[in-house]
């Protein structure tokens, strides 16, 4: 299997790009399901604040992460591009409304470590690389830190 990631980053990785307020953000198509129009969401009590609450997919529940909050960015209303991008990583299978999807990229170079770029706070864990793609920057998220899978369980 390190062979198949060597020769995907020698290839370059293809990227489900999408928009949270005006940056753009990135996750590994491998990772990404699907992409759903806004549905309702049932509020779950005594969640963690950044989980909106759950849906019913496909006969099976599914928790819904709201991304901008779980990476401390400033809410905005939600629109008719607001989607739910639901991914898989190891066993978990979560949803992550984003305000748009724009576009599946390969981005040919690896991306950067943001630690060795930039002053990274706490929410700096949630970043893997910050990729370049024809001058576009586009944030790639780790997903195990945000949807807080534990350190034993990777």
């Amino acid at each position: 299997m390190a062979n198949e990631e060597a020769n995907a980053m020698e290839e370059g990785i293809q990227v489900v790009a999408f928009k949270l307020r005006d940056e753009e953000y990135g996750l590994s198509i491998l990772n990404v399901q699907e992409i759903r129009n806004l549905t309702d969401i049932t509020r779950v009590p005594f969640s963690a604040d950044f989980i909106k609450g759950v849906i019913n997919l496909r006969g099976s529940v599914l928790p819904v992460i709201d991304l901008k909050q779980r990476l401390g960015l400033e809410q905005m209303p939600y629109t008719e591009k607001t989607r739910i991008v639901t991914v898989t990583v190891d066993d978990w299978h979560v949803g992550m409304l984003v305000d748009a999807v724009t576009e599946v990229i390969t981005i040919e170079d690896k991306p950067v470590d943001p630690k060795k770029s930039i002053n990274v706070k706490e929410q700096g864990k949630f970043i893997s690389g910050i990729g370049n793609m024809d001058g576009r920057l586009i944030i790639m998220l780790d997903l195990h830190e945000i949807i807080g899978i534990p350190k034993e369980a990777k």
